[in-house]
């Protein structure tokens, strides 16, 4: 009898899972907002896993912007987040300050081997373009035991033109031990532990002088005072699109890594689960609930991935938003509470607008278009 060695199915990537630590690199997953959103002082607005900062005299939104055949064609990608200045602030205060983020789990940089003799090179790369030409600032942050601050930049050459960037660095950068040492290591727990800045401004609190030369320091310098950079506030004309991150060990940026529409949203909603489902209009079925008493409902829903943390409940508050159905007929109510919250379900109520009979069963639904529970377990 002949035998046939069937061999076990290779996936690329650091001890057989992703290669890629950046979660969403791709632009693929919006769950909250797809269309011009402003960016808030400090959170998550449009794009999964990327969060925003402004606090200047500027303003500027984020949105979704879906790439044309012949940027496809350049940058791999098919999406992009688009970020455009709609109030200018051309005096840079020394507290000001806007950037976008991007937050690593502790237990996912494992890899990085950071606080020992072995501590990892990393390198980013993405594709960027913007009407502006010049350095922009990126800065990483090492978080856990001693905090680290490590200023870089990449340059944009060409107006309105796809640039592929790619930075790399070494634990020894501006040859220091910091990271090498015991204050360098990341704890291997759900908190954050590494974070990622592109900076639209920084103000002068926010950098220190490096010569141009990039060095693990435990001052929080954010930018390099002697590098010149762009003001992305300067004008409202400007615009900056940003796709394909992607974050891996090593000192080559290697092809980017797509994964699969499906898991990268269940990898997005450990952080970030939109119950409602944005395409759908008023009369979305949400839970199954019943009557506490006579002035309470009680709905419970199960979360489709066990999140990072137990997550906070994020719903809209309007006039009749959402309905009950319950024994022929129902209530309406402006908004739900949150009971007991886990990693894996939420308890919702409602004690303010219902009357029924204790004991009935009922069906949770939204009454209006722009009903939304969305949980939020964000780093």
């Amino acid at each position: 009898m002949s035998q046939t060695k069937v061999e076990a199915p290779f996936v690329e990537g650091v001890g057989g899972g992703f290669k890629n630590v950046i979660i969403n690199g791709d632009m693929q997953i919006f769950q909250r907002a797809t269309s011009a959103t402003t960016i808030p002082s400090s959170g998550y607005s449009t794009v999964d896993r990327f969060g925003f900062s402004e606090g200047s005299d500027g303003a500027a939104t984020s949105e979704l912007d879906n790439l044309s055949v012949a940027d496809q064609a350049t940058t791999g990608q098919t999406r992009a987040i688009e970020l455009n200045c709609t109030t200018a602030d051309t005096s840079i205060a020394a507290d000001d300050r806007s950037y976008m983020f991007y937050n690593i789990e502790a237990q996912d940089c494992r890899r990085f081997l950071y606080g020992t003799s072995a501590a990892q090179t990393l390198t980013l790369s993405f594709w960027a373009k913007s009407n502006l030409t010049g350095n922009f600032p990126l800065t990483v942050k090492k978080d856990d035991n001693t905090v680290y601050y490590l200023p870089l930049s990449y340059s944009i050459s060409s107006a309105n033109t796809w640039e592929k960037q790619t930075i790399t660095w070494t634990p020894t950068e501006g040859s220091t031990s910091l990271i090498t040492a015991s204050g360098g290591a990341i704890n291997n727990d759900n908190g954050r532990g590494f974070q990622i800045f592109w900076g639209l401004m920084w103000g002068s609190n926010y950098t220190g002088s490096q010569s141009g030369t990039p060095t693990w320091t435990s001052t929080a310098d954010f930018a390099d005072s002697d590098i010149t950079f762009v003001n992305f506030y300067s004008s409202t004309s400007n615009n900056l699109y940003i796709t394909g991150v992607q974050l891996e060990v090593g000192d080559q940026a290697t092809e980017f890594e797509h994964v699969s529409q499906d898991v990268e949203l269940r990898r997005a909603q450990r952080y970030f689960y939109k119950h409602t489902d944005p395409l759908s209009s008023d009369n979305e079925p949400i839970c199954i609930g019943a009557y506490y008493s006579s002035s309470q409902v009680n709905g419970v829903i199960h979360f489709p991935v066990t999140m990072r943390a137990s997550p906070s409940l994020i719903c809209t508050d309007a006039s009749t938003h959402f309905r009950i159905y319950r024994n022929g007929t129902g209530d309406t109510a402006d908004n739900w509470s949150a009971g007991n919250i886990t990693r894996n379900a939420a308890e919702i109520y409602n004690n303010s607008d219902v009357s029924g009979t204790a004991g009935h069963g009922c069906t949770i639904a939204t009454d209006d278009a722009a009903a939304s529970i969305s949980f939020s377990a964000e780093i």
